[in-house]
């Protein structure tokens, strides 16, 4: 029977874990991980369905299968790698503090708590510590003197560090912007001096007298003048709408994410600057993933699958609505977003309904990608064919799964990890643009 790594710290996790991220388990450096048999009870109910969840549990499943090939799952087994440590199913147990006495209830995460106690009255020598992206379970292990901790692989440290996609240069020569306008293109080194850009980073550039919008080519290696353009009857209010539209219409950049709060216009610039391309992209697609009101299944709501998902996609067909009315109804841009709807060019739908379709060709617009873990960001991205292009959209405060953060989430995670890349661009929009109310809540709410 093997045994368990003689140094270094066992970590258990939970099923909040393996659903958020399927390849977790290797991602502890040369620790030991334990899986408690509870973990895998749970995961039997979320292998059906078509979810990211019920991926990540069906992804999971066969991952421990293919480890334990030559192996009973409650010995330690080797992880992939040199460098990594072993793994093991910890059965149900008796240990000395019995978690569902102490909270009164035989529910599966106290079940979970008295296997990470099991464990740890076992492995005397060694850390045990209970990861999960429940604070509330980690909170319960912490009463019971059972060390805990967060799933920090793809986390970011500190989001308001996070990358704008702005920056703000004042006292530049009034000559070069003047240049700037005159040209619409200048060297960065003469423009920026010592300032080393990163690809496709937007500037407001000032001086004493004029300023000027401008954006970093990583290609050219030029600074270049963006203008306020108009999409499909939709005109930017401010200078960071100006940025996400150049960023949205640029064919050299590939990959797009724009963040902001609530009324900034982020699906509204990314499906107007769709619609100015359409005859780019064989379809364009704008999806969001469905989370339901106290993360109850959608099968709690009346009616058929139709009527079950209209109230998610409402907002989005909001969007369109409103870019369809700055048009008359006798324009032939009207009639046409209603053409591309009937005709299959244009499909609003929820996010896991285009799983495993082929993304080539196709303008692909995801709203609420707060809403998502970094392995589904990776997921969509690696989906892309030939001429595709994806728009990230979303607020990363604004989170509504129960175990993802500002710092958890796929939205921040990309940002993080892509800047600098010349196919890809990120703008955070700032102002809020839908209403004077509006901009009140955000600001004092």
């Amino acid at each position: 029977m093997a045994k368990a790594s003689k140094e270094g710290k066992v970590f258990v996790l939970d099923t909040s874990v393996i659903l958020y991220s399927h390849d977790s388990i290797m991602n502890f450096a040369e620790h030991d991980v334990a899986i408690p048999i509870t973990v895998l009870e749970e995961l039997d109910n979320f292998k059906k369905g078509n979810d990211t969840k019920n991926f990540e549990a069906r992804e999971f499943i066969r991952l421990i299968d293919t480890l334990s090939e030559n192996y009973m799952l409650q010995d330690w087994i080797p992880l992939n790698g040199k460098t990594k440590g072993k793994f093991k199913v910890v059965m149900q147990s008796n240990p000395e503090v019995d978690a569902e006495k102490v909270f009164d209830e035989p529910k599966a995460d106290h079940k979970i708590l008295n296997a990470a106690l099991t464990l740890k009255s076992e492995e005397k020598a060694k850390k045990v510590i209970l990861v999960s992206k429940d604070i509330n379970l980690r909170l319960k292990a912490k009463s019971l003197g059972l060390l805990a901790e967060d799933y920090e692989t793809g986390k970011i440290k500190n989001v308001s560090d996070l990358y704008t996609g702005k920056s703000i240069i004042e006292n530049i020569d009034p000559d070069h912007i003047s240049k700037l306008y005159e040209e619409n293109v200048i060297d960065r080194k003469e423009i920026l001096k010592g300032v080393k850009p990163t690809a496709n980073n937007y500037f407001i550039l000032k001086s004493d007298k004029n300023s000027i919008l401008s954006t970093y080519n990583p290609n050219s290696k030029n600074v270049e003048k963006v203008d306020k353009v108009p999409v499909y009857g939709i005109k930017p209010r401010n200078a960071e709408q100006t940025f996400a539209i150049h960023a949205i219409m640029n064919p050299e950049v590939r990959l797009v994410s724009i963040t902001g709060v609530a009324g900034t216009g982020k699906t509204l610039l990314a499906l107007a600057g769709a619609l100015e391309q359409k005859r780019n992209y064989k379809q364009i697609y704008l999806a969001r993933p469905i989370v339901p009101l106290s993360n109850k299944d959608i099968g709690y709501l009346p009616g058929d699958i139709k009527s079950k998902l209209n109230p998610y996609m409402e907002p989005l067909w909001d969007n369109l609505k409103f870019i369809q009315n700055q048009f008359s109804e006798s324009d032939k841009e009207y009639s046409r977003i209603t053409d591309m709807v009937n005709q299959e060019k244009l499909v609003i739908t929820p996010l896991a309904y285009i799983r495993g379709r082929s993304l080539s060709n196709i303008f692909f617009i995801v709203d609420e990608a707060q809403n998502l873990t970094p392995h589904e960001v990776k997921t969509i991205i690696t989906r892309a064919g030939e001429n595709t292009k994806i728009i990230f959209t979303g607020d990363i405060y604004q989170i509504d799964t129960p175990y993802l953060d500002s710092q958890s989430n796929g939205l921040s995670y990309l940002i993080d990890r892509i800047k600098d890349h010349p196919l890809y661009a990120h703008v955070t929009l700032e102002k809020g643009e839908r209403s004077e109310l509006a901009n009140i809540a955000n600001q004092l709410l």
